[in-house]
C-alpha cells in the first residue's frame, strides 16, 4: 500500500512457518475467514448470519453493518478471528442505490439540487423502522447522484456515498421536505462496504451449493471464490512488516518494538490503525502506531505500535526468544 520505508534488506522468512494467507486450507478460512453475502429481502442480517452458522457448521460467525429487513445487499459476515475486526468492518464507508417515491409531482431540477446541498456533514436522525437503535448523530454524505427520476411515478433513483452508520430513510425524509412533498424510500441497495463490493458477493445458495459440492466431492474451487482471507478485508491499511521472530511475539500479545520491523508504510502518523504482516503477507495484529513512521529509519530502539487485536494463532511461528524464571 503507497511507498514503503525499507529498514532491513535482504530480510528471509522461515519457509516451513506461515505460508501464503491466499493458500489456506478450507479449514483454516472457516476459522479465519470473510464472506460476502448478497443479503435479500425478508431476513435480519442477524438471521443470515445464523443461517451461515449453522451452514458451515461453526460456532462464530457474525456481521458487521447491519441491513434492515427491507434492504438487499452486501452484507460481511465475518467467520471465528475474523470476527476481531467487527469494528474496522463497521467503520468502512458504504454505497447505497435508494428508490424513493414522493407523494406528490415534484420538479426534477429541484431534486437534484436539494441533494447536492445535502451532501457534507448532516445531522442524520433514525427513523422509527430502522433495525439499529442509536440516538440522533451526525454523518457525512460524500456523494448523493441522481440516477434515474420519472415524474409520472414521481419515482427517484439515488445513488449514496456515506460515512458508515448513515440512515437513508432519513435522507428521503429530509428531501422530501426540501422539495415540499413527502419522500418515501421504497428500495434500498448497499453496493458497497468498506473495500467490498456488490460483484464480488455470493448469494446463500451458492453459498449452500459451494458447501456442498466441497463435502461431497472434495471441491473446493466454489469455496475459495466465496470465502476469502482476512487480509483482504485489511487492504486499505497502513502496514509495518515484521520478522518471523516478532511475528511470533506478536501473536502472543506483545508490542512491537523497533528492531522487529523490516518495512513499513510511509507518512504513517503515530496514533494511526495499522495493519502488521509478515513477510509472507500474514495478518499478525492491529496495532496503534505510538511514532510516526518517517522518523522509524532514525529510531535503533523502543516500542513502536501497541497490538489492538491479535488476528495470528500463537505456535504460527516458531519462539526465538526465552521465558524468564
Amino acid at each position: 500500500m503507497g511507498n514503503m520505508i525499507i529498514l532491513q534488506e535482504s530480510t528471509s522468512t522461515d519457509s516451513k512457518s506461515g505460508g501464503n494467507p491466499y493458500s489456506r486450507d478450507i479449514s483454516e478460512l472457516f476459522q479465519s475467514g470473510v464472506i460476502l453475502v448478497n443479503k435479500p429481502r425478508g431476513p435480519t442480517s442477524h438471521q443470515l448470519a445464523s443461517w451461515a452458522r449453522n451452514l458451515l457448521g461453526i460456532k462464530k460467525l457474525g456481521h458487521g453493518g447491519t441491513l434492515d429487513p427491507f434492504a438487499t445487499g452486501v452484507l460481511t459476515l465475518l467467520c471465528g478471528r475474523a470476527t476481531r475486526l467487527t469494528d474496522i468492518v463497521l467503520a468502512g464507508e458504504k454505497r447505497y442505490v435508494g428508490v424513493m417515491r414522493f407523494s406528490k409531482e415534484v420538479n426534477q431540477d429541484m431534486v437534484i439540487t436539494s441533494l447536492s446541498s445535502l451532501v457534507g456533514r448532516s445531522y442524520n436522525v433514525p427513523p422509527k423502522e430502522s433495525a439499529v437503535k442509536v440516538r440522533v448523530r451526525s454523518r457525512i454524505f460524500n456523494s448523493i447522484k441522481l440516477l434515474d427520476f420519472d415524474s409520472k411515478s414521481r419515482i427517484a433513483v439515488v445513488e449514496i456515498d456515506c460515512e458508515a452508520g448513515t440512515y437513508i430513510r432519513t435522507l428521503a425524509r429530509d428531501l422530501g421536505l426540501m422539495v415540499g412533498s413527502n419522500c418515501e424510500l421504497i428500495e434500498l441497495h448497499r453496493t458497497k462496504a468498506g473495500t467490498f463490493d456488490s460483484s464480488m458477493a455470493c448469494t446463500m445458495q451458492q453459498l449452500t451449493d459451494a458447501l456442498h459440492v466441497y463435502r461431497e466431492h472434495g471441491d473446493e474451487r466454489g469455496l475459495r471464490r466465496i470465502i476469502c482471507p482476512i487480509e483482504r478485508l485489511l487492504i486499505h491499511l497502513p502496514k509495518i512488516v515484521v520478522k518471523d521472530g516478532a511475528a511470533a511475539a506478536l501473536s502472543h500479545g506483545a508490542t512491537l518494538a523497533r528492531p522487529g520491523i523490516v518495512k513499513a508504510s510511509a507518512g504513517t502518523k503515530a496514533g494511526s490503525t495499522v495493519l502488521i504482516e509478515t513477510l509472507k503477507g500474514e495478518a499478525v495484529s492491529i496495532a496503534e502506531l505510538t511514532v510516526d513512521s518517517d522518523a522509524l529509519p532514525e529510531i535503533d530502539s523502543g516500542e513502536i505500535a501497541i497490538p489492538k487485536s491479535v488476528l495470528m494463532s500463537p505456535g504460527t511461528y516458531p519462539q526465538t526468544w526465552t521465558k524468564s524464571n
